[in-house]
């Protein structure tokens, strides 16, 4: 057994179909802190992963008591729904694993797209729009893999599961989730102040197509025929 497979062995010992992309979405979960850094400290405080807080800034925003843009938080609210829309529409009736490693080689593309436009000074929407339909269209693939407490976008919920919910496996997966996603947030705002939105985003694009590579055995493999686990253990 691979080292990703005993570690998704063990945070599911009872089993999950497809655990096999536990290393895959903790590696997303640190590309989501990533983006946010770049999008929230290089294109204007907005957010393109972590919806709850863009629309949070998008009422802020209307209110007129902060320094924030309206029309840059409803971009990205849009493309995020875009992206989603699209992933969770293609092929809806296909096995979710084994669509893994494509739609997030298209989230690769137009996290790309992103990086020309911000390299050729196309402005932020250029840049805005294709980051927040790729987190769209990673949502999308988290959701329809539907792994318990590994998101790699909203923590919220995670948190208060983390705090109510009694100690084990579960408490597990939500503290690295949590702590990963704050990794990779820390990560993105030191390449920020050190190589701009384009460091950030040539880093993310690297991962995503690691990811891609990793993801092809995976989504070329039968998954186990075991159901997902319940949320609660």
């Amino acid at each position: 057994m691979s080292g990703g497979g005993k570690v998704a062995g063990w945070l599911f010992p009872g089993g999950h179909r497809y655990a096999r992309f536990v290393p895959l979405l903790l590696v997303l979960t640190f590309v989501s802190g990533l983006v946010d850094a770049a999008s929230f400290l290089g294109l204007g405080r907005v957010f393109v992963a972590n919806m709850t807080g863009n629309v949070v800034f998008l009422g802020f925003a209307l209110s007129g008591v902060a320094e924030l843009s309206a029309a840059a938080s409803a971009v990205a609210l849009a493309g995020f729904l875009a992206g989603a829309f699209a992933g969770g529409a293609w092929r809806r009736e296909t096995e979710p694993g084994g669509l893994f490693a494509t739609l997030i080689a298209f989230q690769a593309l137009l996290l790309a797209l992103a990086l020309a436009a911000q390299a050729g000074g196309l402005g932020r929407y250029a840049v805005l729009v294709p980051l927040a339909c790729g987190m769209g269209l990673q949502n999308a693939v988290v959701h329809r893999l539907g792994v318990p407490d590994l998101t790699t976008t909203v923590m919220t919920r995670t948190l208060a599961a983390l705090a109510v919910e009694r100690p084990g496996r579960a408490g597990l997966r939500r503290g690295m989730s949590v702590t990963v996603l704050a990794a990779g947030a820390l990560a993105g705002g030191l390449l920020h102040d050190q190589a701009g939105v384009e460091g950030v985003l040539v880093t993310v694009l690297v991962l995503l197509l690691g990811v891609v590579v990793a993801a092809r055995p995976f989504s070329e493999g039968p998954a186990s025929g075991r159901a997902p686990l319940p949320e609660r253990e």
